[in-house]
């Protein structure tokens, strides 16, 4: 409860101070939920969570109160480089690249819930608070590096938590070229991502699978669960016709209204990327089967030699 208090004063705070204070209380809330006595790795994680939001924050109170210094004392200071400053603090709050390093690692330490509210909710408040600023070449470099980083990151992954991790950056670099356009296409997206995230955390967490190799061998029997599965995780790449385009080309659309190509091409060919290495997962668990046909072979064979 005081985890959403916190994000909901940040939304509505009128003040950079406000904002700051509504995000040290989401901190110290979400700390607590993270942290398992009885798992050293979870531990090990909300102490890197908090030393990297530690620092965010004291980024973003320094430079807020050099913007307060500047608007009530007319004191020389270049506004742009403040906002610049309170750009790079939230960006590390959301964990865009280049400041995700925290991201990926923390992540693997933690349980599903943890990493859907991490993915979903944690990036509601840092996101509402760049969309106030208008410093489009800093959002551009971030949302470049961001699709790079979350397309290239991903390709070598066995865990499926770093997957999801990568996969959350290079959403994370959408958004924010979405917070460049207009606010509501970037909450449609955001909520179409929380959704299709939700699904997978939430079937993740069910059968408790967190590397690759569990995925194949766990849906021997329920060919309805395997494709359902799937089917989210080709839906979160944004492949058309499922569900997870329809945000895409949204952003697609919008991003050509404004004449923005080199940008739109340096996205879609990292999203084909991460398409691939949905793919690559989907095609084994489709097409191959894994060991399940084999298996089965063995069993018949085996049972006609002993009626025999």
């Amino acid at each position: 409860t005081i985890m959403i208090i916190g994000t909901l004063i940040t939304v509505s705070s009128n003040s950079w101070l406000g904002a700051w204070m509504g995000l040290e209380i989401n901190l110290l809330s979400f700390i607590p939920l993270l942290s398992d006595n009885n798992n050293s790795m979870s531990t090990e994680a909300s102490l890197k969570y908090f030393l990297t939001q530690a620092l965010a924050s004291t980024v973003l109170l320094f430079s807020s109160i050099l913007l307060m210094l500047k608007n009530n004392m007319n004191t020389e200071i270049n506004e742009s480089f403040t906002s610049m400053i309170i750009m790079s603090a939230l960006l590390l709050k959301s964990g865009a690249a280049p400041f995700h390093f925290w991201f990926p690692n923390m992540m693997e330490g933690l349980t599903w819930i943890n990493s859907l509210i991490l993915m979903t909710w944690q990036k509601i408040a840092p996101l509402m608070l760049i969309s106030y600023l208008s410093m489009k070449n800093l959002l551009l470099i971030t949302v470049i590096l961001s699709v790079i980083v979350g397309a290239v990151g991903g390709l070598n992954q066995t865990s499926l938590r770093k997957l999801m991790a990568y996969s959350s950056i290079n959403h994370l670099g959408w958004m924010l070229s979405s917070i460049m356009i207009s606010e509501s296409i970037w909450l449609i997206y955001f909520l179409f991502y929380s959704f299709l995230s939700f699904i997978l955390t939430f079937m993740f967490n069910i059968f408790k699978l967190f590397h690759l190799n569990q995925l194949f061998s766990w849906f021997m029997n329920s060919k309805i669960l395997k494709f359902s599965m799937f089917m989210n995780f080709l839906s979160l790449g944004g492949l058309p016709p499922f569900l997870g385009f329809l945000p895409k080309w949204l952003v697609i659309q919008q991003l050509t209204m404004c004449n923005q190509y080199f940008l739109l091409t340096v996205m879609m060919m990292s999203t084909l990327i991460t398409l691939f290495f949905y793919l690559r997962i989907c095609y084994s668990a489709f097409m191959l089967n894994y060991y399940e046909n084999n298996w089965m072979m063995k069993m018949n064979m085996n049972s006609t030699n002993m009626n025999l």
